[in-house]
């Protein structure tokens, strides 16, 4: 039976990827950062308790970090623990670094020095790329790195990390470049499900608008649920190397909330108001991935549509708030 350690085991990913190995029969073991208040930090892992071990850490302190890599001793490691909202990086950057850069470096150490036999994945970012694209509108491997926030930068610097322990010390570390990826355990001050929550919220009567920021931002969406078997595949495949991860389609935020207000039989235009602090000093404009090497070579296809993925979390809100 092999043995995963998850970083950030709390989080959306988190959450659906140890469901995925323990339904395929691993033993799931996860690090979580403590929080004052323990409810907050632990729901969406709640149904796991009596099938999972998790303990506190930080990956910003190795000493925690050293400690439970020795008494897992794991066969894969996937760190999913971040930093991981890109506005907000603009008002902690020192934090953003330290945590998604330092940390992963950390990790890395305690890695190789520990257990340099696992398999090590390290959930990168399409905020990497900024707003370099390739003349056919796709980002890929090979697209330039310019990234727009603090969080992207902290992505970048993190990346080579990986890219540099696997080449120096011969470690099995693998970059997945994830694109934005949704689903209704998304936190609800990410754009996505702050247009679902706020939208069913005017539906029932309980608010009066929904305050947003760059309408015409555009991003390539899928469900998290089909992005972690897409980490699976990437450390259980033979080389070590990096991928991208997307449904190479984009969509605006402004063509989101048509859809969710639609959906709902209201039209949005009556409801949103857009709000200077919700916009990024520096603007990431556009994002779409070419996954099709994952797709060819270790035969990833997600399942969900963007239509169904905002179904499912359109559905879960209505249910929730009465």
């Amino acid at each position: 039976m092999k043995k995963a350690l998850i970083t950030g085991i709390n989080g959306q990913d988190g959450s659906y990827l140890s469901e995925y190995l323990l339904s395929i029969g691993y033993e799931v073991y996860g690090m979580i950062r403590r929080q004052s208040v323990s409810e907050n930090q632990s729901y969406r892992i709640q149904n796991l308790n009596q099938k999972i071990k998790t303990f506190y850490g930080d990956i910003t302190d190795k000493k925690s970090i050293d400690n439970i890599l020795s008494e897992v001793n794991p066969n894969e490691i996937y760190n999913l623990a971040a930093m991981s909202h890109v506005r907000v990086s603009f008002e902690v950057p020192s934090f953003t670094i330290n945590v998604n850069s330092l940390g992963v470096l950390n990790l890395l150490e305690a890695y190789k020095d520990i257990c340099p036999e696992a398999r090590f994945y390290q959930a990168s970012s399409s905020e990497m790329f900024g707003n370099s694209i390739d003349s056919d509108g796709f980002q890929r491997l090979t697209t330039p790195m310019n990234p727009t926030s603090p969080y992207g930068c902290s992505k970048v610097l993190a990346y080579n990390l990986v890219n540099h322990y696997r080449n120096a010390y011969d470690l099995h570390a693998s970059n997945g470049i994830l694109f934005n990826h949704e689903s209704p355990r998304r936190g609800t001050n990410f754009v996505t499900n702050k247009v679902v929550k706020g939208a069913v919220e005017i539906k029932k009567g309980l608010k009066k608008n929904l305050e947003l920021g760059n309408l015409d931002s555009s991003r390539d969406w899928g469900h998290s649920y089909d992005y972690v078997r897409a980490m699976h595949l990437i450390l259980n495949n033979k080389q070590p190397r990096n991928w991208i991860v997307a449904t190479g389609e984009n969509r605006t935020v402004r063509e989101l909330c048509a859809y969710v207000f639609d959906r709902l039989e209201l039209n949005y235009e009556n409801y949103i108001i857009q709000n200077k602090k919700f916009i990024r000093p520096e603007e990431l404009k556009y994002l779409k991935g070419d996954a099709s090497e994952i797709k060819e070579k270790l035969g990833w296809q997600p399942e969900y549509t963007f239509n169904t993925m905002i179904d499912e979390m359109i559905d879960l809100w209505m249910r929730k708030i009465s």
